[in-house]
């Protein structure tokens, strides 16, 4: 559950980027294929070692909607490398939604490569993303994340406008369909399945579909369909990673009820007298109102994406502490410099992949069918239905202005000539499943992992200490060694080391009192 972000956002597998990436080798040319025509931007997907194979196909636009069209969707194949026939076929999905993959072909098979002896890999970039034919609405990133929620509110109405009927392309079931029609096409029986983030939303979605097409599930930062719309277990896990990496630091850099009671004042700060903080972006600079809401989103998604990838380094969760207690003590600057280095990734990517996936399928706190006004007065009740303390240290109104795929943001999305929302209740297929959620993620918090896990008959969950989401960032080979495993064999082997990774560095709040 989180927003896409092209550089650095959270729920991407690119993740694995961050895995022994300075150990890649020098790209090479990919062996010729002598099938059919490649489209032309496959000379630039390249596998050391490996054959990649490329093509498009057409789908329909809106299933049941001739007029409307088709649109094409790109696919890569990474081959296996040894003699012989494939023994399977892995399909990756990095999440999003509208996270795209053909153009990391390289990195997701450096991060497989035992794998990759003798299955193949194949990478489909969604509908509207990457080297897919594109559906945009004219809705940017760095001006959804950093706009007021009123504004994101009115970003989300323009976006539906802009699309029109086309706004019901986008949905969850037609990527996973999309997925089928091009297993079909490459001939492979069945797939194994490996999501993150949004892959592990999508990724079900396919085994409800397609079940007998499904040979395994690893679902990497993941979260159940029946998510709580309140999200409330991110909430409860921003303080909880907070007296985490307090408990675990080094020589007790931090005092873990005091930084949630930090947390608890900033917070309350910020929704009686928010700030404005100046973010530059390679696309300009915007002055962001900092609100509770903004305050959330940066604890519970920000401060969770790669966490681990560098445990002696700093991250946006190690700096924390110290920022909330200086700002509790009037210094509000430390604070501001994490909201700007983290604000610095904005991009003008079009968000039509994003904003019209979790408004068209994602749970809500209102009825679809319901007019504005009366959804205006669920959503309400809802927010004052929520206990005291079930959003930890924020008010249930203010967290739910984090989230930019929740809380109200999709309120004045169409009721009509949309699909109805996902289903939450999947007929999924028995087959082997590996869930991975880690200890320091406040987006998809150990909590929903267990949830999605729940959902499967024949399932294995783990939480993987010292990381956030998802935990592939981390670099010593650990995750994606008992990921890679379980695709191969159906069982997880030896887990020991998703116990034993390494605590994050946090910055000593002593050491800034007297700064």
């Amino acid at each position: 559950m989180t927003h896409k972000r092209t550089a650095k956002r959270a729920g991407l597998a690119v993740g694995m980027i961050a895995l022994l990436a300075s150990a890649l080798p020098t790209a090479a040319a990919a062996a010729p294929d002598h099938g059919p025509v490649a489209p032309e931007w496959c000379a630039t997907v390249t596998v050391p070692g490996h054959r990649v194979d490329c093509g498009t196909v057409d789908r329909p636009l809106v299933a049941g909607k001739p007029a409307l069209g088709t649109t094409e969707v790109s696919y890569a194949v990474v081959r296996h490398s040894a003699p012989g026939p494939a023994k399977g076929a892995v399909a990756v999905n990095p999440g999003g939604p509208g996270e795209v993959a053909i153009d990391r072909a390289e990195v997701f098979a450096h991060a497989m490569a035992g794998l990759l002896k003798d299955h193949d890999l194949l990478l489909v970039d969604p509908r509207g993303t990457g080297r897919s034919e594109r559906i945009p609405c004219g809705v940017t990133d760095a001006e959804y994340r950093f706009g007021t929620r009123a504004q994101q509110r009115a970003a989300v109405e323009r976006c539906a406008e802009n699309l029109g009927p086309k706004a019901a392309a986008y949905t969850t079931a037609a990527t996973a369909d999309d997925i089928d029609a091009i297993r079909a096409e490459i001939g492979a029986p069945q797939l194994s399945l490996y999501g993150l983030s949004y892959g592990t939303y999508l990724m079900p979605v396919y085994a409800a579909r397609h079940p007998e097409r499904v040979r395994s599930i690893v679902l990497s930062g993941a979260y159940p369909h029946g998510f709580d719309p309140l999200v409330r277990p991110s909430a409860q896990a921003v303080s909880l990673s907070l007296r985490r990496v307090c408990e675990r630091s080094a020589k007790a850099a931090c005092d873990g009820k005091q930084a949630v009671k930090d947390l608890a004042t900033t917070a309350a700060g910020l929704r009686a007298r928010p700030m404005t903080v100046p973010i530059t972006t390679d696309y300009g600079t915007y002055q962001v109102r900092f609100t509770e809401g903004k305050l959330a989103n940066l604890l519970f998604e920000a401060a969770s994406r790669e966490v681990g990838m560098d445990p002696a380094g700093r991250s946006l969760l190690g700096d924390l502490p110290r920022a909330l207690n200086r700002f509790v003590k009037g210094d509000a600057a430390p604070l501001r410099t994490l909201i700007q280095e983290d604000g610095a990734t904005g991009s003008e990517e079009d968000q039509a992949p994003y904003v019209a996936v979790v408004c068209n399928d994602y749970r809500k706190a209102w009825k679809k069918d319901a007019p504005r006004k009366e959804r205006w007065r669920q959503y309400r009740a809802a927010l004052k239905s929520a206990a005291p303390g079930e959003h930890g240290a924020f008010s249930a109104k203010g967290f739910n202005e984090g989230p930019t795929d929740g809380g109200d943001v999709c309120i004045g999305w169409p009721r009509e000539n949309t699909p109805d929302p996902q289903p939450t209740k999947l007929k999924l297929p028995d087959v082997p499943v590996l869930v991975l959620s880690g200890d320091l993620d406040a987006n998809t918090p150990d909590a929903n992992g267990k949830k999605a896990a729940k959902a499967f008959r024949d399932s294995r969950f783990f939480s993987v200490r010292n990381t956030g989401h998802v935990p592939e960032w981390e670099q010593s080979g650990c995750v994606t060694g008992v990921a890679t495993r379980f695709l191969r064999t159906g069982t997880p082997g030896d887990t020991s080391c998703l116990r034993a990774l390494p605590p994050i560095a946090v910055a000593p709040v002593r050491a800034a009192a007297h700064s």
